[in-house]
């Protein structure tokens, strides 16, 4: 099992983008999955999560201005990511909490390998 992400880049403050994890192999359900965020020296934090119902939870410092979505069918978590700010600048990593076929039934957080969103002033 896998998490592909993409979607960054270089964008204007004030400007918008929208990342994309997929998620492939042999997985049976997806439970919560979300988004984080590493900046150059600090540590790695959440941005949003969304439930397999939907529910949402956002960090304060996104809040009105990023939206997290997700496809079931297609095992994809989108962020889409509006009026961005300089301190957005990160590594943006999704991250989902998977029940799959690995020889046996498993379950475990996947981590995607990152993408780079850089927000100029």
């Amino acid at each position: 099992v896998q998490l592909q992400a993409s979607g960054g880049g270089l964008v204007q403050a004030g400007g918008s983008l929208r990342l994309s994890c997929a998620a492939s192999g042999t997985i049976l359900s997806i439970n919560d999955m979300g988004w984080y965020r590493q900046a150059p020296g600090k540590q790695r934090d959440l941005v949003a999560s969304i439930t397999s119902g939907g529910s949402t939870n956002y960090a304060d410092s996104v809040t009105g201005r990023f939206t997290i979505s997700r496809d079931n069918a297609r095992n994809t978590v989108y962020l889409q990511m509006s009026s961005l700010k300089p301190e957005d600048t990160a590594v943006y990593y999704c991250a989902a909490d998977v029940r799959y076929w690995g020889g046996a039934l498993l379950r475990g957080d996947i981590w995607g390998q990152g993408t780079l969103v850089t927000v100029s002033s």
